[in-house]
């Protein structure tokens, strides 16, 4: 396909989405640049917000500060190299996850590099032991051994956090244990409370420290029935990210002690973090700690409806092979698996979307399927259950799941 093909196709689909009367979530990038701006002052008290209803609509959001009714003071001055609405954010993440200190990142890809970085540092040991789907390993091009110097170990190749046994086991030392959570590409997949909890006291038989890549850690509540504080102080650090769950525009952090996160806003200047003005990724996270965090429990909930019913979906309509998984879902998000090509399954949910106006799935693809140990031949979707999934009963998922198979055959 030409780059010119996929504009064309990235024109489609957005047309298809925003499109459509029936969605599981409605997400920011689907707007206009209009669109984000309006819903950007509206959060501080320069427009009305986003019109049309949709889920991408800010509004009034709730306020944290200043007194005003908005997220952030609209009098208060932009951040300069951080400050100001960058700082706000930085205490308020803090605060959340119960650690000493929190730093701003314009990426969680450098926050997890400046972490590890410290770290190895700190420990003497250069080695972070990770899953091979973990997602330095899969999705960034070999950063931590190419820029931080760092070299990775894998504890297991199954789709799954490594177990406390195969954490005491691994016959190298390592000086930091990095755990997912959840686990992206082996289908959001989260370990027991239990679990966790073995694997950290595993590795500190080993001094390692633990490294939590928390860029969904705000929706994992619900499964391990604990609140943030608790799931961060089992870390010596962790990252969270703000456009994943909360549907900021950008940014991440990176929480901790006092002392690792100031080296770390070192390593962040170096690495060419420490940007000039970052206020519009600021005001979109606080935007989502305020209106989307305290909602994810529910999304959560809800897509354990949906999962059940796609499951019911395919059987009911004759599909010969299909996964939902995990089924049910660990968190607001979850795989789907079928034995079709992607290009088939794009266009059937391209179709069903422009035909009916309900977007079931978005984009398919091959994905980590191969190294999750998933047949050949099989393509792969991500499920997200938001705030419009909401609206969606079991008896909606099973009759869209009949009307998507029928555009397959």
């Amino acid at each position: 396909m030409t780059a010119m093909d996929e504009q064309e196709q990235r024109r489609r689909r957005l047309a298809a989405w925003r499109g459509s009367h029936r969605v599981l979530a409605r997400r920011s990038t689907d707007g206009t640049v209009a669109e984000g701006l309006a819903a950007l002052a509206a959060a501080v008290g320069g427009g009305s917000g986003v019109g049309g209803g949709s889920e991408a609509e800010i509004g009034s959001a709730s306020s944290t500060g200043a007194g005003s009714g908005f997220v952030h003071d609209p009098d208060d001055a932009v951040d300069v190299y951080g400050g100001g609405v960058v700082a706000d954010l930085e205490r308020r993440v803090a605060g959340l996850l119960g650690t000493e200190a929190a730093a701003f990142f314009p990426t969680g890809t450098m926050a997890q590099q400046v972490a590890l970085r410290c770290w190895a540092g700190r420990t003497g040991n250069a080695t972070v032991a990770l899953h091979p789907l973990a997602h330095p390993e899969l999705h960034e091009e070999g950063s931590l051994g190419a820029v931080s110097g760092l070299r990775t170990v894998h504890l297991t190749s199954a789709a799954r956090m490594p177990s406390a046994e195969e954490v005491r086991d691994h016959p190298e030392p390592f000086g930091t244990l990095m755990l997912e959570l959840p686990l992206r590409d082996a289908g959001f997949v989260l370990p027991t409370w239990d679990e966790l909890e073995a694997v950290v006291a595993a590795a500190r038989e080993r001094d390692a420290v633990v490294h939590l890549d928390g860029a969904r850690l705000w929706e994992c509540g619900p499964h391990f029935g604990r609140g943030l504080q608790e799931i961060a102080a089992l870390a010596d650090s962790v990252y969270v990210s703000f456009y994943k769950s909360l549907d900021g525009l950008s940014g991440a952090v990176l929480a901790g002690p006092d002392v690792l996160v100031e080296e770390a806003r070192v390593w962040r200047h170096r690495y060419g973090g420490q940007l000039f003005q970052q206020y519009p990724a600021a005001l979109s996270a606080l935007i989502g700690l305020d209106r989307e965090l305290p909602r994810l429990p529910s999304y959560v909930a809800h897509a354990k409806v949906v999962a059940g019913a796609m499951a019911e979906g395919f059987a009911a309509a004759g599909v010969p092979w299909f996964r939902v998984d995990p089924e049910p879902p660990h968190t607001h998000q979850f795989q789907v698996r079928l034995p079709y090509d992607a290009e088939v399954l794009d266009e059937a949910s391209l179709r069903q979307a422009e035909e009916t106006g309900v977007t079931l799935f978005r984009r398919w693809g091959a994905g980590a399927a191969g190294a999750a140990g998933l047949p050949p031949g099989v393509s792969v979707t991500e499920v997200t259950v938001a705030g419009a999934g909401l609206e969606w009963s079991a008896e909606d998922v099973r009759e869209a799941v009949g009307v998507f198979v029928g555009l397959l055959k």
